[in-house]
């Protein structure tokens, strides 16, 4: 047994270098019944150096009391949209775009229980458009599992609200996520947060404090924001990711519940710098209400989501509802906004080629007429090696409506590559 054990992790040591996308002997070996599944384990732990397609390259220390993970992923893009513009005085745009090109770093230190994240998006470093570098460091935080239904993450991660903003944008079955996603979802900040999956992931939970800036901003006052959300899943832990390029022989079914609550300060006519995606002025919801408020106020804001997915036999499904409030501390000014969205997709060609629907429907402020926005979608991808290797392309037309003229319906085109190493 140990000779046979030496021998083939001396023949796996040379096709180390071979290509990433090829198997390896050990995998052969174990698939034609010649090693049996305890040898497989003890050769690939006896590697100090490997490598699985989507988690990058993995360094382990001698004792396995270290070890590190290092990959990354491209997003290249290109759009067209087709405006309507109801004053005439917009052109139509063609744009080519490094949509993202990250690079990560993951791994545990001194115990597998304490591990660690590094994510940073290279694509920030040259975002011509909106000269802004602030938002290359992405997750960085370190994780402590206590148990399994018991973990402290302290760091910058995702605020747990939202079921597709928790989902990685490279296992979209979109090019991108819903508009209203975007406009509700706080995005990245830094907090401390509990969480955990009770029953093999049957329910799971996160609960956390945060900064309540956003992502790589920090603020002086008092004001923090706080997030939690619960997850059930019935039918067997269903992870977060769209498209079911699994071909999942058995239905899942996954239902959650989000809350975040957060205060910030209306500055001149300008809320406070922050990262928050929802208070963006162009596209989130908080944003393009702020002239409800009266300047120097702070604001309460209040955010609710509820959300389902489906899998099974490569048809999915998804969908979200939100509602927020936010409440002017001084004049007692209130901005009601809610919104949907709906999608669902299915593999004409089991695991590689799908095509997918999605609706969207935001009212950033349900107080006033005229201006409620509507998406409607469609999608169609080929996958070559699941995410890690896909080629998707939609069609969007963007119905906007205006109080002081008439509304337009814009045609928006993208096609998308992507690669994860």
């Amino acid at each position: 047994m140990k000779s046979r054990l030496i021998a083939v992790g001396a023949l796996a040591a040379v096709l180390a270098g071979q290509s990433a996308f090829a198997k390896t002997l050990e995998d052969v070996l174990k698939e034609k019944g010649v090693i049996t599944e305890e040898d497989y384990k003890e050769v690939n732990k006896s590697r100090p150096v490997s490598y699985k397609l989507g988690q990058g390259f993995t360094f382990t220390s001698p004792d396995e009391k270290f070890q590190g993970s290092i990959g990354g992923s491209m997003q290249l893009r290109y759009t067209f949209t087709d405006l309507d513009d109801a004053n005439g005085s917009q052109t139509d745009t063609s744009e080519f775009k490094l949509r993202r090109i990250k690079l990560f770093f993951n791994g545990y230190a001194y115990s597998k229980d304490l591990t660690y994240k590094l994510q940073m998006n290279l694509a920030e470093l040259n975002n011509s458009n909106k000269n802004n570098t602030s938002k290359f460091l992405e997750e960085t935080y370190v994780n402590y599992r206590i148990l399994d239904e018991a973990q402290l993450r302290f760091g910058q991660d995702k605020v747990p609200f939202a079921r597709q903003e928790l989902v990685s944008t490279t296992a979209l079955q979109f090019v991108d996520r819903s508009f209203v996603t975007d406009a509700f979802k706080p995005s990245y900040d830094i907090g401390l947060a509990l969480h955990g999956k009770v029953a093999g992931g049957l329910v799971g939970y996160q609960a956390g404090v945060y900064g309540g800036a956003g992502q790589n901003t920090f603020r002086s006052s008092n004001d923090n924001s706080f997030a939690a959300r619960i997850v059930a899943n019935p039918l067997g832990d269903m992870a977060y990711s769209e498209s079911d390029v699994d071909n999942s022989a058995k239905p899942l079914v996954s239902v959650g519940a989000s809350y975040f609550r957060d205060t910030i300060k209306n500055t001149a006519g300008a809320l406070e710098t922050n990262n928050l995606s929802f208070a963006n002025t162009k596209s989130g919801w908080l944003g393009m209400g702020l002239s409800t408020f009266n300047p120097n106020e702070k604001i309460d804001t209040n955010s609710y989501g509820i959300d389902a997915a489906f899998k099974w036999h490569g048809f999915s499904a998804q969908g979200e509802y939100f509602l927020a409030q936010a409440d002017g501390q001084t004049t007692n000014n209130t901005l009601r906004a809610h919104g949907f969205y709906a999608q669902a997709g299915y593999f004409i060609l089991p695991g590689q080629l799908e095509v997918a629907a999605r609706y969207g429907y935001l009212d950033p402020n349900r107080d006033v007429t005229q201006n409620i926005q509507t998406q409607t979608q469609g999608a169609v991808s080929y996958f070559f090696a699941k995410h890690n290797l896909k080629v998707q392309a939609d069609v969007t037309n963007i119905h906007q409506q205006y109080a002081t003229k008439s509304n337009t319906d814009d045609m928006q085109y993208r096609l998308q590559a992507q690669v994860i190493f």
